[in-house]
C-alpha cells in the first residue's frame, strides 16, 4: 500500500471519475487502496458525503446491547467471549434478566435493544420469541435489532422451517431490524482462517438477502487488520455493493478493525491513515449505501473525530454494555453531544433505521 504523500496518476484519475458521479469498479477500488494517498481519498469521500448529507451535522444513536448467551459452537479464532457448550461455565439470560437490563437502558434514555449472542443450538426457538415478546410487551416503542446471519441460520436449523418463514415469525412478534454482523472479511480464504465453522460467504449473503426481502433492513460492516489482503477487503466491499444493488436493505456500513482478544488469532496494527483510507474508500465505492458509520466504541474518540471529516456521517454510539469488544466508546448521551460538538458538527439523534429525532 502506498504510504507516501502523492497518489499515482492512475489513482487520481479514478478519484476524478468518482467525484464526477461515476461508479468505480472493484479493480479501480483496489488501485485506490494501493496507490492513492489517504488525504486524496479523504477529500473525495468528504465531497461524496456532502453531495447527499449536510456536513453541518453528524448523527448518533442510543441502544442497549444484550448478549443473551455466551455459549457458542462456532468458535471464531478471534473471539474471547464464547464458552464451549456443555462446560457449565457460560450463561443463558432469562427474559426477566433481559427486562432488567432494558429497565436500566430506558432509565438512561436508550429505547432500542441490540440482541446478540453466541450460536447455541440448545436454546429452543420459543426462547427467542418469548424474549422479543416480553420486551415489546413492556416497552412497545422499543426497537429491537437482533441476530447476525450465523444466528439466523442457527434458527433455521433448529426449527426446520424455511428461512423466510423463520424471519416472518420473528418480525411478527416484534423484531425490527437486523445487523449484518459476523461478516469480518467475506472471502472463503479468510473465513477458513478466522472461523471455519461460521456461515460461508454464500450463506451470509442468503441470510441478509432474505432478511431484506421480508422487510428486516439494517447495517453491514467489514473487520480488517489480520491476514487479509487488499484484494480481499475490496472483494468484501463488492459483495456488499452487489447485495445492496439487489435489495437496498443496508442503511449504513461500518468499517472496524480487529481487536486483540485471543493468542491464537493474528492481529496486525492498522495505522490511522489506513483505517481512514478504508473508511473513505467505503464511502466512494459503496455509492448505494447512504450512511457510513465510524465506531467510536472500537476505534476511539480521536480517530472517530477524524473519520467524520473522511466520509463518515455517524458515530455508532451511545452503546450501553458491550461484552464482546473492548469499548472506547461514549457511555451517555451527554458525552455523545459533547463529542460531536467538539468535532465541529451539530449533533442529530437518530434511531437504528436512520429516522432522525
Amino acid at each position: 500500500m502506498k504510504t507516501g504523500l502523492e497518489s499515482t496518476n492512475e489513482a487520481l484519475k479514478i478519484l476524478e471519475k468518482s467525484n464526477a458521479g461515476e461508479r468505480i469498479s472493484k479493480e479501480e477500488a483496489l488501485i485506490l487502496y494501493k496507490e492513492a494517498d489517504f488525504l486524496d481519498i479523504q477529500k473525495v469521500a468528504r465531497q461524496k458525503r456532502e453531495s447527499t448529507l449536510s456536513h453541518r451535522y453528524a448523527s448518533y444513536t442510543m441502544f442497549r446491547v444484550v448478549n443473551y448467551t455466551n455459549y457458542c459452537n462456532v468458535e471464531c479464532s478471534f473471539c474471547s467471549f464464547m464458552d464451549e457448550i456443555g462446560n457449565g461455565k457460560g450463561y443463558n439470560l432469562t427474559k426477566e434478566e433481559i427486562l432488567e437490563k432494558m429497565d436500566y437502558a430506558y432509565g438512561e434514555g436508550a429505547d432500542q435493544m441490540f440482541l446478540q449472542g453466541g450460536v447455541n443450538p440448545d436454546l429452543p426457538f420459543d426462547y427467542y420469541l418469548d424474549v422479543i415478546q416480553a420486551v415489546k410487551s413492556k416497552y412497545p416503542d422499543c426497537h429491537i435489532r437482533a441476530f447476525s446471519p450465523v444466528e439466523i441460520i442457527n434458527l433455521e436449523k433448529i426449527t426446520g422451517k424455511p428461512l423466510r418463514e423463520v424471519l416472518e415469525i420473528l418480525k411478527e412478534v416484534g423484531l425490527g431490524s437486523v445487523p449484518g454482523a459476523g461478516a469480518e472479511i467475506l472471502t472463503e480464504r479468510m473465513r477458513q482462517i478466522i472461523s471455519p465453522k461460521k456461515a460461508s460467504v454464500a450463506e451470509w449473503v442468503r441470510a441478509m438477502e432474505t432478511c431484506h426481502e421480508v422487510g428486516l433492513t439494517g447495517s453491514a460492516n467489514v473487520v480488517f487488520g489480520s491476514e487479509e489482503t487488499y484484494e480481499e477487503v475490496v472483494e468484501h466491499l463488492g459483495v456488499i455493493r452487489d447485495l445492496q444493488d439487489r435489495t437496498g436493505g443496508f442503511h449504513a456500513f461500518i468499517p472496524w478493525t480487529f481487536q486483540p482478544q485471543t493468542k491464537k488469532f493474528k492481529i496486525r496494527s492498522v495505522p490511522t491513515h489506513e483505517y481512514l483510507k478504508v473508511l473513505g474508500l467505503s464511502r466512494i465505492f459503496l455509492d448505494n449505501v447512504p450512511h457510513i458509520e465510524t465506531s467510536v466504541m472500537v476505534l476511539g474518540k480521536g480517530v472517530g473525530q477524524l473519520a467524520l471529516y473522511s466520509g463518515a456521517d455517524d458515530i455508532s454510539s451511545v452503546v450501553i454494555e458491550e461484552n464482546v469488544l473492548r469499548s472506547f466508546g461514549l457511555k451517555t448521551e451527554k458525552e455523545a453531544l459533547r463529542f460531536i460538538s467538539d468535532a465541529g458538527f451539530e449533533p442529530k439523534r437518530r434511531d437504528l433505521l436512520y429516522n432522525y429525532k
